[in-house]
């Protein structure tokens, strides 16, 4: 009932504006402006009167003064033009336009919505307004002895003053009287006006053209016929208005929140509410929540890493294998066909001590720990959520939610709801809505099977390179030499491929965004947020293969296929199937991990921070004349950049990703908690100044949670517990090191009288007799310098190959392998 009202109230307001269509089709009454001169106010956010204020702002370029003039097109831009400021006058609001001080071909079209117009569509958009001061008292539950501590880091109220409380409900013009209203000017505040006004903006018609109708500004800015559209900030950025009523509010956000100096203090979250919109306001809410957990989960992690780190003289395996007299003595067989000769194991040695650092018991820790944080961090947000939502009155958002005007452009289908019974119109018919799934789920999973290739692809690269570096493999180990001592083939080829796997990882996440979008659209969402949980589960399903699917092939499948000496497997027929260092793939995944969170952390920042400023300082530098003191505020706004509508959704799908490089995979590095921690903190106060001073305002809108993100999180969190368990189980050497020193070590299995670890390399690699190596496969180089050896050994990896003499310990290795 209430989407049928909703309908009714719109097409009334339709009729109101029908006289402007009959103008555009005669070519005649066709607003025409005229150009006020500027009055000379920098800071002004008013008309010339000095009396209706700005609540936003167009820009063009005015067709008779391009350089370039094209007289057909430029015709057809400014009849669009003229016919859509036609409407919007019809409308109600109020256009005075004035050319730019800078450069004469610039023209700002400012924009009044007077009060009857607010008070019509804030009935239609059902916007809450206060109708009379909150007389109840919240209660306080901070602690009275960490007063002193939280009072140092919260903004003092003298600068930021708290915001009045107040009851609310939907406005309705007939019980006006029953509002708030002490003052018109007042009542509707800044955001919700240009709230109101882009809602009117996006509505508006400029053309009909064979009954099918063009509306809205989105498609005027991206045709070029307006060059911007956006509120105006309140004030300059670095220092407050010189009107005594502008109450500043960019400026204290900036000096108390994006100001490198108030990086310790708490965000105002209030204020960016009011400011931006509850939209960024639950966002910078959850980032702040999110690193705050994270400083728990970094202690944590930084305590086991430097247990292992401490403890890594102590681990007995790596000794063995750098010890000359055991690893210097082990010669392993080669690890590709005929180029690669046989090697000692101890050339292995510095990658054994790295190994030992991360493949420890603090780990295992580490790893239960990180399960049980991120149950109880997203049961925790759910609580703080819901705090926002009765402090911010989002509560019945999602009742309040308009549909898109793109969508209500394509309602031409009239249906009766199965519920209601009664009629309404949709865009396409069942059968419509179902192609168009089937050709959105088809396009989608196209371009996974396509990082799937580049996986595949990176895996050939792998073994190719391997190759290379394991030919030219030396026979003996020299601990002198920092190339052989550090750069191992498996070192080496892991960080090449990872680096390799970054870039076409960022080329791959830079396409599908554009194509996301286009996928999103032509399935046409109804509301803004069924828009933005569409785009979001396709992105983040592209982004998680994209992102995790090299980390997942070297944790659970790397190695795990290798056949044995005489008999190996091969890839495409081809390429015989990478092995693993004799201590397992963990050290290759914790490679992968840093450098692909670390590259991601900066290339993010570059974009974030570089990328803007060198824009803005470009745009700067080409308007020679005048200063930016004699600029008014609409032309100061129009030289920084757009947020553009999907801005914030790149900044949850940045956190997000991170979030899962935090818990899907950090039993094997336990520094990733503190890597985000770090990075959240500078991206708190990076978005802040960005946001205040490098971009243009955004429209504010409102939110009532994080979205689709939410059961994103939850799917994370619950894979993120069984992915670390495979890692301790497969990947890490951690279970067999264990079953070692409580089962293998003493008779009747060993030769220890109490439990140690000596022996345990010797016990977990198996035999292999050199003359069964088949002509395909032997090695082509000699092996004379390590010793006349009949028998090579290798990690066994499975136990249905015979050619093995093994031990207990490997039938044990087997089974869990």
């Amino acid at each position: 009932m209430a989407k049928q009202t909703y309908y009714t109230e719109l097409e009334n307001l339709e009729q109101t504006a029908a006289s402007s269509f009959s103008a555009l089709e005669n070519q005649q009454d066709i607003y025409t402006p005229e150009f006020e001169e500027f009055n000379g106010k920098c800071d002004s956010l008013f008309f010339n009167d000095g009396q209706r204020r700005i609540d936003f702002v167009l820009v063009y370029e005015d067709e008779s003064r391009r350089e370039t003039n094209k007289k057909g097109i430029n015709e057809k831009q400014r009849k669009k033009r003229r016919a859509y400021e036609s409407n919007l006058i019809c409308d109600g609001l109020e256009l005075e336009a004035t050319r730019s001080v800078m450069d004469d071909k610039l023209v700002f079209v400012k924009i009044h919505a007077p009060w009857e117009v607010l008070c019509t569509y804030a009935e239609i958009m059902h916007i809450k307004l206060p109708l009379k001061p909150n007389d109840l008292k919240t209660r306080d539950f901070a602690f009275t002895h960490f007063n002193w501590f939280t009072r140092f880091l919260q903004v003092k109220e003298s600068i930021i003053k708290p915001e009045q409380e107040f009851f609310t409900a939907p406005f309705e013009k007939n019980r006006m009287n029953d509002f708030y209203i002490q003052d018109r000017d007042t009542f509707f505040n800044p955001a919700t006006r240009s709230r109101i006004v882009y809602f009117i903006l996006s509505r508006v018609k400029y053309q009909v053209t064979d009954k099918v109708k063009k509306f809205g500004i989105s498609k005027l800015v991206s045709s070029g016929i307006y060059k911007a559209a956006f509120p105006l900030h309140d004030c300059n950025f670095n220092h407050p208005s010189e009107d005594p009523s502008c109450p500043s509010e960019r400026y204290l956000l900036y000096r108390e929140w994006a100001h490198p100096r108030s990086i310790y203090k708490k965000q105002p979250l209030d204020l960016i509410r009011k400011y931006y919109g509850e939209k960024i306001g639950i966002y910078f809410a959850w980032l702040g929540y999110y690193t705050k957990m994270l400083l728990l989960a970094a202690v944590v992690g930084v305590a086991c890493f430097l247990y292992g780190y401490l403890n890594q003289n102590n681990c007995t395996w790596s000794k063995e294998v750098c010890n000359p007299d055991i690893g210097g003595k082990i010669i392993m067989c080669p690890q590709c066909d005929r180029l690669c000769p046989f090697w000692q194991l101890n050339i292995t040695c510095e990658s054994s001590k790295k190994l030992c650092i991360f493949d420890s018991f603090g780990t295992l820790v580490f790893a239960v720990f990180m399960g049980i944080w991120v149950t109880l961090f997203l049961e925790f947000w759910k609580r703080r959520q819901a705090e926002l939502e009765y402090e911010w009155d989002t509560v019945e958002l999602q009742q309040e939610e308009q549909p898109r005007p793109e969508y209500e452009a394509r309602c031409t289908h009239v249906v009766i709801n199965e519920i209601t019974q009664e009629e309404e119109r949709v865009p396409f018919t069942t059968w419509g809505k179902c192609i168009r799934i089937t050709l959105c789920a088809s396009a989608v999973f196209f371009w996974i099977l396509l990082i799937i290739a580049s996986v595949i692809g990176i895996i050939v690269y792998r073994l190719s390179v391997f190759i290379v570096f394991s030919a030219n493999l030396p026979k003996t180990f020299n601990a002198t030499d920092p190339i052989q001592k550090y750069l191992t083939p498996q070192t080496a080829t892991s960080i090449t491929a990872s680096i390799i796997s970054f870039i076409i990882i960022m080329i791959l996440s830079t396409i599908y965004e554009k194509v996301a979008v286009m996928i999103t659209n032509f399935e046409l969402p109804r509301t803004q947020t069924d828009y933005e949980n569409s785009l979001t589960m396709k992105m983040f399903l592209f982004q998680f293969v994209n992102y995790y699917s090299s980390c997942f092939y070297i944790a659970f499948f790397k190695g795990k296929f290798v056949g044995y000496p005489g008999d190996p497997v091969y890839w495409l027929g081809k390429y015989r199937n990478e092995e693993c260092d004799p201590g397992g793939c963990l050290l290759e995944l914790t490679t992968q991990l840093i450098i692909i969170m670390g590259g991601k952390a900066i290339w993010n920042n570059i974009q974030e921070v570089l990328l803007p400023w060198v824009m803005n300082l470009i745009g700067r530098c080409r308007t020679v004349s005048g200063t930016e003191k004699t600029t008014p505020r609409w032309e100061q706004d129009y030289h920084l950049q757009p947020m553009g509508r999907l801005g914030l959704f790149y900044e949850y799908l940045e956190m997000i990703i991170q979030f899962g490089f935090v818990t899907l995979f950090v039993a094997s590095f336990p520094l990733a908690p503190l890597l985000a921690l770090v990075n959240n903190i500078l991206e708190i106060r990076v978005d802040a100044w960005k946001m205040t001073t490098q971009y243009r305002r955004m429209v504010p809108e409102k939110a009532q949670d994080i979205g689709a993100w939410q059961p994103i999180m939850q799917g994370i969190a619950i894979l993120a517990v069984v992915t670390n368990a495979m890692i301790i189980a497969f990947t890490s050497d951690m279970i067999p090191r264990l079953v070692y020193y409580w089962s293998f070590s003493v008779p009747p299995y060993g030769d220890h009288t109490d439990f140690t670890m000596e022996g345990y390399i010797n016990n977990t690699l198996s035999y292999f007799n050199i003359a069964d190596f088949k002509n395909k496969t032997r090695a082509g180089n000699p092996y004379s310098g390590l010793g006349n050896y009949t028998t090579c050994r290798q990690v066994l990896f499975t136990c249905l190959k015979m050619h093995f003499k093994g031990t207990v310990m490997n039938a044990f290795l087997c089974i869990i392998n």
